[in-house]
């Protein structure tokens, strides 16, 4: 689960986006949850500039056809896929199938990012953790999809 979900403030402007669910205080109390941040795991600072993919979205930067930029110009694409690689490792190493991820983050967002353009428009893709994991077969949802998450896992776990 992204950590700045549960409250760590890890967010490139030094925030937090805490979700306050049922679901996840039983999942922390059950003890189904391993944080990342995946920009903190590739060295980035808190706080950080703020980036955006330009030129598509994660699969595109994992196909080497786009890039995370920050708002100076600055290319971070190497950390953004060093930390991708972090949080999939984390899968392996605790047999994870299910990863509940900040949207909107080009790291993290599962269905919808910011377009690249630092307006604040966004558009539909994923970030670079998402496309890695989604690739690795880990089933990647939003914040807002904590329900569906809670399903997915349940059915995996009935399924084992």
């Amino acid at each position: 689960m992204s950590a700045c979900l549960l409250g760590k403030r890890v967010r490139y402007d030094g925030r937090s986006l805490s979700v306050d669910d049922q679901l996840v205080e039983q999942w922390r109390s059950e003890g189904r949850i391993v944080s990342v941040c995946p920009e903190v795991e590739a060295g980035m600072s808190i706080p950080r500039a703020p980036a955006e993919i330009r030129g598509g979205d994660g699969d595109s930067v994992l196909n080497g056809k786009a890039a995370v930029i920050e708002t100076n110009g600055t290319e971070v694409t190497a950390e953004f896929l060093s930390g991708a690689s972090v949080a999939l490792e984390l899968c392996r190493k605790f047999d994870i199938e299910i990863a509940v991820l900040a949207e909107f983050s080009p790291s993290c967002g599962s269905s919808h990012i910011y377009d690249g353009s630092f307006s604040g428009q966004k558009s539909a893709g994923m970030g670079v953790t998402s496309a890695l994991l989604r690739r690795h077969g880990v089933r990647v949802f939003s914040q807002h999809e904590i329900g569906d998450a809670n399903k997915a896992l349940h059915s995996a776990s009935s399924a084992q």
